[in-house]
């Protein structure tokens, strides 16, 4: 996983709420065998329509996404997650995730930031009359700022998730850190449970 300190790009505001992992990447995209590709899938349903958030030339190459209420409920698939990211966002902002969703998120390095419905809302209509406008995410201080409107909002993560941001660590990256403490304990571990 990829170390996500600061995130400043600009935001695709994507004005749903109860925005389930079947709208984000639909059941079809999971027979894929390979990890790649995803992109494609992601709103895929959604894309069809001219009007959609993401065929407005204007947000193109956004890397924040901010989203209504209740984003990514539903089944748990990490697919919706490799979409999100593969299709170049780095952030999604939200008042509220599935529990699901935003813990697959925390294990592939997409960060999830909650902010108050009221803030999502702001956040919408500045990025809807500029959408040039900057955002940036800073995990190690926990605060998003759009310096163009003079805003700073503080948000929360647990400081072990704020970790595996920082420090760019999966569930792999995570243990192999206790290396040392895991080989001194093979060394000492009798050998009658090791032969077999």
């Amino acid at each position: 996983m990829k170390q996500v300190r600061v995130v400043s790009g600009r935001a695709v505001p994507l004005k749903r709420s109860d925005v389930d992992t079947d709208q984000i990447i639909p059941a079809e995209w999971l027979k894929r065998v390979e990890r790649t590709g995803f992109e494609k899938g992601l709103f895929s349903t959604w894309r069809d329509d001219r009007n959609f958030v993401l065929n407005d030339e204007r947000y193109a190459g956004a890397s924040i996404l901010v989203a209504g209420p209740s984003f990514g409920v539903g089944s748990s698939r990490e697919h919706a997650v490799w979409a999100l990211q593969q299709y170049g966002f780095d952030v999604v902002i939200a008042p509220s995730f599935s529990d699901i969703f935003r813990n697959n998120c925390t294990k592939n390095g997409l960060v999830p930031v909650v902010l108050d419905a009221s803030i999502v809302e702001t956040l919408w209509t500045v990025i809807e009359r500029d959408p040039s406008t900057e955002i940036t995410v800073d995990v190690e201080r926990l605060v998003v700022e759009v310096p163009a409107a003079g805003a700073r909002h503080p948000f929360v993560l647990d400081a072990s998730t704020q970790e595996r941001f920082t420090h760019g660590l999966d569930d792999i990256g995570i243990t192999l850190s206790h290396d040392s403490a895991i080989g001194d304990y093979e060394r000492r571990r009798p050998t009658w449970l090791t032969s077999r």
